[in-house]
């Protein structure tokens, strides 16, 4: 996968994502939409994994079998709003290795303050997707890019719900080679550094906090 942007633009992604705009959709099905979305990204985002042949027997004969070669993936959390797509990337690839990364923004100064990081080893042998729903600034999916490469990872791909193009313009200025797969870019960033017209706080809205 070499192209920065890649915005999956199936019938059922932006029917289930109209529905998530909406203020009156309950935190339940917030949630439940953003699980099934999440799945149908995976299918992109995964689109091009290596593969190996394996000798298989089916019950009518033996077979060579395509078979997903090399390490497990890892799926990394930006904490919090990133485990509202884990949950739906694992019910797709359970084998895959999970990892955290804690950040949360200044509301101030919209920089990220680094409060957590675990993730499993050998990243550089892996495909790693890190997994956050809003690209706004980018400021923080900037600094987990960051840390994820200072442990060692060399093929990530970031999964996100929506991204503003000041976060696409920021993440292709500080990781051009970390293809972004979305379901839709939206227009901007209002002064509070929310994107416009936005799902609103997707950590809020899936977690039902203010």
């Amino acid at each position: 996968m070499s192209k920065h942007l890649t915005i999956v633009d199936h019938p059922l992604v932006q029917h289930k994502l109209s529905i998530m705009r909406d203020k009156s959709t309950s935190t339940k099905s917030f949630r439940q939409l953003l699980r099934e979305i999440s799945l149908l990204l995976a299918y992109e985002v995964t689109r091009e994994l290596p593969m190996t042949i394996d000798r298989i027997e089916t019950p009518i004969e033996p077979m060579d079998a395509p078979t997903l070669d090399g390490k497990k993936l890892a799926l990394i959390s930006i904490l919090r709003a990133g485990n509202g797509l884990l949950d739906g990337v694992l019910e797709l690839i359970p084998a895959a290795r999970v990892g955290f990364v804690g950040l949360y923004r200044d509301e101030r100064t919209l920089q990220p303050i680094q409060y957590y990081f675990k993730v499993p080893e050998a990243l550089e042998d892996r495909l790693v997707i890190a997994l956050d729903p809003m690209l706004a600034t980018g400021n923080s999916s900037v600094a987990a890019i960051d840390l994820l490469k200072e442990a060692g990872a060399t093929n990530i791909r970031f999964m996100c719900l929506l991204a503003a193009p000041e976060g696409i313009q920021r993440m292709k200025e500080a990781h051009p080679d970390v293809p972004i797969v979305t379901a839709a870019v939206d227009q901007r960033l209002n002064e509070h550094g929310y994107i416009v017209p936005g799902v609103g706080d997707a950590g809020d809205r899936m977690f039902g906090t203010k």
